[in-house]
């Protein structure tokens, strides 16, 4: 039986998307988030909640909307954080900041989650308790691990813990939902070899890591395994970074660095292909020093079967096209983190066939979605505590 719920007004979606707009234009890098974090708290004001908590795992924020009796605790997260890349896109509210831009729509998903703020605002849950998490630092993978490590998280802590991403590709207001693995595991390794500097005209009195750079990146070429999604041993290498020296004509270079990033299904293959690179990086150096550091570790993240459920629930009794996709995504998220402590699952919104990738400098969120993740979102609420 499909239960009432109180909807979102013209009004409420003309606000959200003016919101949704002016976040867009200011964005904050991972771990500086201080000023989209003020006007998040600002926003969510409005809607009376019974605690706004901050500085949450850095710059997070939560809103915390009691229930009129014991029961679940159910938290909706979003992300507070742009990306370090330029904003071509040809709109009004393109990024005023240079060389970065909310190119991943967590300026339309945190407008989501201010919408079901909305919603709470209207109708408090019959029971149990209701955390909207804005997060920091998703891009970079620290976000939800200092989270769940900051000692205000102890009495936030859910049964159920729900987020969702658009997926461009998809089509518009499409959603995918599935259980078992949502996204892959992956890291970034930066590798410094260093050498001794020579004079270009002498290279042989000095020892560049040219020569071990170009094996290196040939022999990581094939260390690809597995067809996406469904090998288990699904793993894939990407160069991504690459220097050598300094830039001039004179020097042969003594130094250089080659950026690299592992995905792979799970985490468990995630730790053999880490072994299997470091042993071809050793084998390429050539009586270079190497010098290997992880960086934006994120594990995988897996939906949880009742979760999940759930979800499907909400987004069948909304009317959403449920597509069928392949999964998991091939791109990573740190929301997995959250399936430790809770029964999680993150769903999929379509954000159209023509809109540009993620990461793209022309991406734009549509904000078409910010109505129909908010009733999802609490419609899943609704299920739970009634």
């Amino acid at each position: 039986m499909k239960i009432d719920t109180p909807k979102l007004t013209n009004r409420d979606i003309a606000d959200l998307t003016e919101w949704r707009r002016v976040l867009h234009a200011a964005p904050n890098l991972s771990g500086d988030e201080a000023e989209t974090a003020r006007r998040v708290v600002s926003m969510l004001g409005a809607a009376g909640p019974d605690q706004i908590i901050g500085g949450l795992g850095g710059h997070g924020v939560a809103a915390v909307f009691e229930g009129a009796g014991d029961g679940p605790k159910v938290m909706i997260r979003c992300e507070l954080d742009g990306l370090p890349i330029e904003d071509k896109a040809e709109v009004a509210h393109r990024s005023t900041v240079e060389g970065r831009g909310h190119l991943c729509g967590h300026d339309g998903h945190m407008a989501i989650c201010a919408g079901v703020a909305r919603l709470l605002a209207r109708e408090r849950p019959a029971s149990g308790r209701v955390v909207l998490l804005f997060q920091p630092a998703e891009e970079d993978g620290s976000g939800a691990a200092r989270v769940l490590a900051d000692p205000q998280f102890a009495a936030l802590r859910p049964d159920y813990a729900f987020a969702l991403h658009n997926l461009p590709g998809l089509a518009l207001g499409a959603a995918a939902v599935a259980e078992g693995p949502m996204a892959c595991a992956s890291r970034g390794l930066r590798i410094v070899l260093g050498g001794r500097t020579a004079h270009a005209s002498q290279p042989e009195t000095g020892h560049s890591p040219v020569p071990a750079i170009a094996r290196l990146i040939d022999g990581l070429a094939g260390m690809g395994a597995g067809d996406w999604p469904q090998a288990r041993d699904f793993a894939r290498v990407t160069v991504t970074h690459v220097r050598a020296g300094e830039p001039a004509f004179g020097i042969a270079p003594g130094h250089g660095e080659v950026w690299i990033t592992l995905r792979t299904q799970r985490d468990e293959r995630m730790q053999a292909l880490v072994a299997e690179v470091e042993e071809v990086i050793r084998g390429c150096a050539d009586g270079l020093a190497v010098e290997i550091t992880h960086h934006d570790v994120f594990r995988h993240s897996t939906n949880d079967a009742d979760a999940t459920r759930i979800l499907a629930r909400a987004i069948e009794t909304e009317g959403l096209v449920q597509a069928d996709i392949p999964l998991p995504m091939r791109w990573s998220e740190d929301f997995g983190l959250f399936g430790d402590v809770a029964r999680s699952a993150m769903f999929l919104l379509g954000s159209g066939e023509d809109c540009p990738p993620l990461h793209d400098g022309y991406y734009d969120f549509p904000d078409d979605l910010i109505p129909l993740g908010s009733r999802v979102f609490f419609r899943a609420i609704k299920s739970i505590l009634g």
